[in-house]
């Protein structure tokens, strides 16, 4: 579960070491000679555990306990957590769809982008406590990367503005993905439902919300609250937003003549 607010930063490993577990350049067989524990076996227990328990839950030996197997028997494969961290990456990036053959335009490949990512977040809701400004190097980050890159390219746009524009696009989702993670665990960490949420705290609500002291406030937020059931729907957010972002892309494509 997406407990509690730790970060973790990639590329914080050893950069030889990272890559050559990215790249699988140097992976090592058990001294009996029997594949009964690889790097791909002990990347797939530490995801299980970041996505049941938390990247906080996340260690060495916790992974280890998951596989049965001693702590120090995951050295022979992993330096250590960091470059775990690294490969885990690699590895949740890979599971992204990338058709080669999308019906539409370039908006329906970035939307599809979009839609990917954002299942991907609430798959691995971990993801988004891991800060990714140095990026993992690794085999599945460079094709979705250069997958993602393929959606705008020969519709106009600059090498710089095609970079941007995945930019805009994931951030968007992240952003968004975090709003609704947040949202799915609110109840796990407070104990209460939202209708008991708002149950508590409507006698109060009453006394300081001064329709004519905060008109606008007043009528937007009944309005809001009820066409989405609440005070925040987190799909409306991301199809609105993933929306209002391919509208602000479009005036860039056709400021550059481009096309579909």
């Amino acid at each position: 579960m997406y407990r509690t607010r730790v970060i973790e930063y990639s590329g914080k490993g050893d950069p030889a070491r990272s890559l050559a577990l990215l790249w699988r350049t140097s992976e090592r067989t058990s001294r009996k000679g029997k594949p009964d524990l690889s790097v791909d076996r002990i990347v797939r227990a530490a995801i299980e555990v970041a996505d049941s328990e938390g990247l906080q839950a996340l260690s060495m030996r916790r992974v280890a306990d998951r596989l049965g197997v001693g702590t120090m028997s995951l050295y022979t494969y992993v330096p250590g957590k960091p470059e775990l961290l690294d490969v885990m990456l690699d590895t949740v990036y890979g599971e992204t769809a990338r058709p080669e053959e999308v019906p539409g335009g370039w908006r329906e490949r970035l939307e599809l982008i979009a839609r990917e990512n954002w299942a991907l977040y609430l798959r691995h809701p971990w993801l988004l406590q891991v800060a990714t400004s140095r990026p993992v190097l690794g085999p599945n980050v460079t094709a979705k990367y250069d997958y993602e890159l393929r959606a705008v390219d020969g519709i106009g746009l600059t090498d710089v503005e095609m970079d941007s524009v995945i930019t805009l696009v994931t951030g968007f989702v992240h952003g968004t993905a975090r709003g609704a993670v947040e949202a799915s665990q609110a109840e796990s960490q407070t104990g209460m439902t939202d209708e008991q949420w708002w149950a508590a705290h409507a006698p109060f609500f009453g006394r300081i919300a001064d329709a004519s002291r905060f008109p606008t406030a007043a009528r937007v937020g009944q309005a809001a609250g009820e066409a989405l059931g609440g005070s925040y729907s987190p799909e409306h957010a991301f199809e609105f937003g993933l929306r209002r972002v391919l509208d602000g892309i479009q005036v860039l494509v056709d400021r550059r003549g481009g096309t579909t």
